[in-house]
């Protein structure tokens, strides 16, 4: 038996949120998971229809969450099915159900109703987990190719999330950082 097969890369930990802002340009839910429960900065919080934002700040009990309704919020993306094309998932603070992707390729094939998930280009995601669909294309073809997507979570009607924790991520970020180059 090939036991790398079974190697668990991730852990999900229920959690309830008990506020939520999703009004505002710089926007936290809060969570009722922390310290005492594993719960770190900078994991994933996500729910059955896709991502909700990042955990930013713990206490004994309780996280604040940022989340991608945040000007500071930066999420790496990609077109569902071609998985060479990615992006960076931000958000113009207009439309609480509405986040923009860009900076994808000129030559990404881009359509209306594309689905849009995690990238898995960094130690917080895991790759794939929804988001949304494109549901405006800029036109002209620009550099920076800008695209809304529409969220598949209602960011105002929240209630239970996963947080995910990424038990290879120092392993990553130690080696990437390594300064014997």
């Amino acid at each position: 038996i090939d036991s790398s097969l079974y190697h668990q890369k991730y852990i999900y930990t229920q959690a309830k949120i008990i506020n939520n802002n999703y009004s505002k340009v710089f926007n936290f839910l809060t969570i009722n998971k922390g310290e005492n429960q594993n719960i770190t900065k900078e994991m994933a919080v996500i729910n059955s229809l896709g991502i909700i934002g990042i955990t930013e700040n713990t206490s004994s009990n309780y996280t604040r969450v940022q989340s991608i309704l945040n000007k500071n919020s930066r999420i790496n993306a990609r077109i569902k099915g071609n998985t060479s094309y990615f992006g960076t998932l931000k958000w113009d603070s207009k439309d609480y159900n509405t986040v923009q992707l860009h900076d994808i390729p000129r030559q990404a094939p881009l359509k209306i109703g594309d689905t849009i998930e995690t990238g898995g280009k960094s130690t917080i995601f895991p790759e794939g987990i929804p988001i949304g669909t494109i549901s405006k294309i800029n036109s002209g073809n620009t550099a920076d190719n800008k695209v809304d997507v529409k969220l598949f979570n209602d960011m105002s009607n929240l209630g239970y999330v996963k947080v995910i924790k990424n038990l290879h991520k120092e392993e990553i970020l130690s080696l990437e950082n390594n300064r014997n180059e």
